[in-house]
């Protein structure tokens, strides 16, 4: 199936779980995948494919290397030439694709994007699961998110990686805004494990452009594109949506406060889980609690980055409570700082802690209002 054609002449078709990229004419490319990646000068294609077999089955490779998957995947499947094409693979679904176009006075961006990392999204600097050893291929995980950037100028070598640069900013900056978790750390996710990036332009166009920066419009155009992509793909994979994130247990999941952990504070005074369940998704849902969850978060986040002190979020971890009409009582206090004599213990851990136990409080309470 035919999708569009680009302001070039390109044209982007869907077929065999894959986006392919046909180009009109020669094109300059930058990528990241593991078959011609890097920058290239002589392909006739780019791709983006989903290579998840279905649910509770494992990715089979096809080679005995992730290139030679790639490799085979193009040619037996896509019916593209090995040696001319560069592409991705997701365990996305290419149904779930966000085309974003935007025409300044002599150029045009195309984003072009599959996302999913509401299994895999993690934090710059999280620990690893996995080192390279020769061959070894860690598969993508359910979700990734891949960007296909088509940039309808003649961008020089620098400009060509600078927009990579601002590209991977602005799917960064789309993520923080949808405050979506790493499942690596407490922190908030800035992509996925397996994330990649194609970048494509036009050494035919009359239009030369040296910088891609924020500063430039093109730059302005990068971001604006890229972010509007990846909110959109992930939205229609996974529904990661702002009035999804509008609840309670979105926004502190990462540091703890879930489901599982409530039920085991609240079981002994709940008469069933189906009773506790019903209480609980109207509380997280609760707009109220979920403004102070969400200032409780940025509470914790700045106090793990340092910026502020222990003692200071203490004290506003308090107040914030007792706005939430979540207040502390003396053995929240008791237990806390107990806790905080252990070496182990960090305060985003206790204060995390504290919430966990008032709101599962207020669960309980709730049965008698």
């Amino acid at each position: 199936m035919k999708l569009c054609q680009l302001s070039n002449g390109d044209e982007l078709h869907r077929y065999k779980k894959a986006l392919v990229l046909q180009f009109a004419g020669p094109r300059h490319v930058l990528g990241t995948g593991p078959d011609n990646g890097g920058c290239q000068e002589n392909l006739t294609a780019v791709f983006n494919v989903d290579i998840n077999p279905g649910a509770g089955m494992g990715c089979v490779m096809r080679g005995d290397t992730y290139e030679e998957h790639m490799n085979i995947i193009a040619k037996e499947d896509l019916g593209l030439r090995p040696e001319k094409c560069t592409g991705l693979c997701t365990a996305a679904s290419m149904e779930n694709v966000s085309i974003q176009t935007k025409v300044y006075e002599d150029f045009t961006v195309t984003a072009i994007v599959t996302a999913g990392i509401e299994h895999n999204g993690g934090r710059a600097g999280d620990q690893a699961l996995w080192h390279e050893h020769g061959d070894t291929f860690d598969p993508a995980g359910p979700g990734t998110i891949n960007i296909l950037l088509h940039i309808d100028a003649n961008l020089t070598p620098g400009a060509m990686a600078r927009s990579l640069v601002t590209c991977t900013e602005a799917k960064a900056a789309a993520i923080q805004e949808l405050q979506a978790p790493s499942h690596s750390s407490n922190g908030i996710a800035t992509g996925s494990g397996t994330d990649g990036v194609i970048v494509v332009s036009n050494p035919q166009s009359p239009t030369r452009l040296t910088n891609a920066g924020k500063n430039t419009k093109l730059g302005e155009y990068i971001g604006v594109t890229v972010k509007a992509a990846v909110k959109e793909a992930l939205a229609r994979q996974s529904g990661l949506t702002p009035a999804h994130q509008h609840n309670v247990l979105h926004r502190l999941g990462r540091f703890g406060v879930t489901e599982d952990a409530l039920w085991e504070l609240c079981r002994d005074k709940s008469p069933t889980r189906a009773e506790f369940t019903r209480r609980l998704e109207i509380l997280a849902a609760d707009s109220r609690l979920v403004t102070w969850a969400a200032l409780y978060a940025h509470l914790l986040d700045e106090t793990e980055w340092g910026l502020l002190s222990g003692g200071e979020a203490c004290v506003a971890a308090k107040e914030l409570l007792a706005l939430s009409g979540l207040p502390e009582q003396e053995s929240d206090a008791s237990n806390a700082r107990g806790r905080a004599g252990k070496a182990s213990e960090t305060t985003v851990n206790i204060l995390s802690r504290r919430y966990l136990d008032a709101f599962a409080r207020k669960i309980i309470c709730t049965a008698d209002e």
